[in-house]
């Protein structure tokens, strides 16, 4: 949206009023109370005169809204109150020197010379001047006596170097932290290199104008939710209404009342603060998610892996190795273990003549009673075929008299046995436990493939223990010389000295276990 001629001119008119204005109630807000009277009340009335010159020339440039304004007529109304503006400035110059208030010459030096450049536009020929550099740069100095607590962030853009300092001032009066530039590329670089909370952007600048500005940090990502409040003595309402329309969160003409200035910056920096919470919010409760995200499916991980060791172990030793309280034992390794094999006697008949439904029957009560007693003795199941069932101690996790526990759980899978056999009997089937036991090492770890993985020991006393359990009768329990030797004073055992056993080189000394001491 370009600026014409008529509009520029017309902002030109009004800054240097806004500058006087500006500086004398800064002035008058910098002096203490009580103190120089005097200097107060000339301020004060130089303030009054400065406004209403503000008020005449807004009168006389509504009048030429249309085109540009008659600088010539307008003359002969503005010229008495800008020469009492002028003699008020030069006579608060001269009071304030006299008094030793060193401290206020700078500004009424600004007051001066903007009364002198309002008078040069207002002359014959008055034209704009060439503006200034805007590729100055961002300035950043705290200014004196700044409180050390920060309320915010504020980028003051605007090539008039006397604007930028006023606001700047202002702003940090208040204990705002500013930041300024002196046109909109110099906003932008500031922009992307420094968090800001507030924006304060005049339309007017010659390098990139406040509308091309305020584009480009709304297409940006990164930058539209940072507050832009336009500040410009530009008033035209097609101004107003395209920055609204841009994304600006207020329009303030200039000049601007202190308060309602302070009242619009704290509602965008609240908005802004509000904002930012929000978007802490978001991110805190998308890191939640994630966490959770990551949370379950490790869970679910875990689930499954439990679901595929309690296949083998007692539920409280699953979870064990699931915490990490247990090596993993699926991986390969080696281990002394008690192996305790069972079958029934006279199983294979049974099933020959039984119907499928009464051996399925049977199984799941067998199986069942079985495998309460393994998980009671803290046994693992490394598999089951039909009646036939490997099972033993020591691995994964060691515990104290393996073979101890062992026979204890033999010992009550034969009682229990032995009083499901006479109900057996009364159906017509002839079954009875046999139970042969072995220690020694195995190799132990996972057998299979991807996708159907089992738990498995291999070596020769899972063999011996096999070929014990076949060699013995029903509910006889047969048991090798280490697994003798480790329960001696437990058990009521008889030898039956070296038995050849099938598979087995040389006769193995055996044992059979009447029972519990």
């Amino acid at each position: 949206m370009s600026i014409d001629p008529a509009a520029q001119l017309r902002h030109e008119l009004r800054t240097p009023l806004n500058h006087i204005i500006g500086y004398t109630e800064m002035l008058l807000e910098e002096l203490e109370p009580g103190s120089q009277l005097d200097l107060a009340a000339g301020l004060s009335a130089l303030r009054g005169d400065a406004r209403q010159l503000l008020a005449l020339l807004n009168e006389v440039l509504a009048r030429g809204h249309a085109g540009p304004p008659d600088l010539a007529a307008a003359r002969g109304t503005l010229g008495p109150p800008l020469e009492r503006v002028r003699a008020a400035g030069e006579a608060l110059r001269r009071r304030a020197a006299e008094a030793g208030a060193g401290a206020l010459l700078a500004d009424l030096d600004r007051i001066r010379s903007a009364t002198g450049r309002l008078d040069e536009l207002l002359g014959p020929g008055g034209a704009p001047s060439a503006p200034e550099d805007a590729g100055a740069g961002v300035s950043a100095e705290p200014g004196a006596g700044q409180p050390a607590a920060r309320r915010g962030v504020i980028l003051v853009v605007d090539d008039n170097e006397d604007n930028r300092d006023m606001l700047a001032r202002r702003l940090r009066r208040q204990n705002y932290e500013v930041l300024t530039a002196a046109g909109g590329r110099a906003a932008l670089t500031a922009l992307a290199g420094t968090p800001v909370d507030l924006v304060l952007l005049d339309v007017m600048m010659p390098d990139l104008d406040g509308y091309a500005v305020l584009e480009r940090l709304k297409a940006d990502p990164a930058l539209r939710d940072i507050p832009v409040l336009m500040i410009s003595a530009l008033d035209e309402l097609d101004s107003v209404v395209r920055c609204i329309q841009l994304g600006a969160e207020d329009y303030l003409g200039k000049p601007f009342e202190p308060v309602l200035l302070q009242a619009r910056i704290g509602a965008c920096l609240e908005k802004k603060r509000l904002h930012d919470q929000e978007a802490r919010h978001r991110r805190a409760l998308a890191e939640l998610n994630q966490t959770l995200e990551r949370r379950v499916a490790e869970q679910v991980a875990q689930l499954e892996r439990l679901g595929r060791l309690k296949r083998f172990f007692s539920p409280q030793l699953a979870e064990l190795i699931v915490a990490g309280g247990a090596d993993d034992p699926l991986k390969t390794h080696r281990r002394e273990v008690t192996v305790v094999f069972i079958d029934l006697r006279g199983f294979t008949a049974f099933a020959e003549t039984a119907e499928p439904e009464e051996v399925m029957g049977m199984l799941r009560e067998y199986h069942a009673e079985m495998g309460r007693l393994i998980l009671e003795h803290e046994g693992t199941l490394e598999r089951f075929t039909g009646d036939g069932m490997m099972i033993f101690f020591n691995d994964p996790v060691e515990v104290p008299n393996p073979a101890e526990r062992a026979i204890r759980m033999a010992v009550a899978m034969r009682d229990l046995i032995a009083s499901l056999a006479a109900q057996w009997r009364k159906r017509g089937w002839d079954l009875a436990l046999k139970v042969g036991l072995a220690q020694g090492y195995a190799t132990i770890g996972a057998i299979g493939f991807e996708g159907r993985l089992d738990y498995g020991a291999i070596g020769t006393v899972t063999n011996l223990a096999a070929r014990l359990c076949g060699e013995a009768d029903g509910g006889q329990i047969l048991i090798s010389a280490r697994v003798a030797a480790a329960v001696e004073g437990l058990i009521d055992a008889e030898s039956l000295g070296p038995l050849t056993l099938k598979g087995l080189a040389r006769p193995v000394p055996t044992w059979s276990v009447r029972g519990m001491r």
